[in-house]
């Protein structure tokens, strides 16, 4: 599972899924698919958004293993 901090990062830099979606070329959707955990991002929109925060893409996403 992906756990990510995408709003978090949105919030600190008072930025909205509409905003962020156009820096990174992908419809706002896609962000709150992103937000709830419904969709995992390809490395190049991972990478897209890590920069436009200037962060390390680890620094958004994280990988958790699911209990079994």
């Amino acid at each position: 599972m992906l756990k990510t901090r995408i709003k978090e990062y949105r919030l600190k830099y008072d930025m909205n899924q509409q905003t962020l979606a156009e820096l990174v070329g992908v419809r706002r959707e896609t962000i709150g698919h992103l937000e709830r955990g419904n969709y995992n991002p390809s490395l190049k929109l991972a990478w897209d958004i890590a920069k436009v925060f200037n962060v390390s893409i680890e620094e958004i996403f994280e990988y958790v293993e699911e209990e079994k």
